[in-house]
């Protein structure tokens, strides 16, 4: 199950998120979100728990759970539905504006 973690603390990296979620269950990967640019985190990430069950227990035990500092908001990851994303303006069949060149 893959597993949003929101609100986290920005000196937070992969691995102290990965020791978090261990306590619960088995983690497979463990990843805080960062700027391509800055490096900086965006203070958010995901864990990937291969066991639905531990999941769960995870997600209930650690949401609101505060983590250094910062309540934490946890839970399943919700696909990002089509057509959102990464940056870009989505001009839909706008084209050039109807400009003329």
């Amino acid at each position: 199950m893959n597993i949003y973690v929101g609100n986290l603390p920005y000196k937070a990296g992969d691995q102290e998120l990965q020791e978090l979620f261990e306590q619960h269950g088995s983690v497979s990967s463990a990843r805080v979100i960062v700027d391509r640019f800055s490096g900086q985190s965006k203070g958010f990430g995901f864990v990937e728990m291969p066991e639905k069950s531990e999941a769960l227990d995870a997600i209930k035990a650690l949401n609101q759970y505060e983590f250094m500092g910062r309540k934490l908001r946890v839970n399943e990851s919700q696909p990002r539905p089509r057509g959102e994303g990464r940056g870009g303006q989505d001009r839909g069949d706008r084209g050039d504006r109807g400009r003329r060149w």
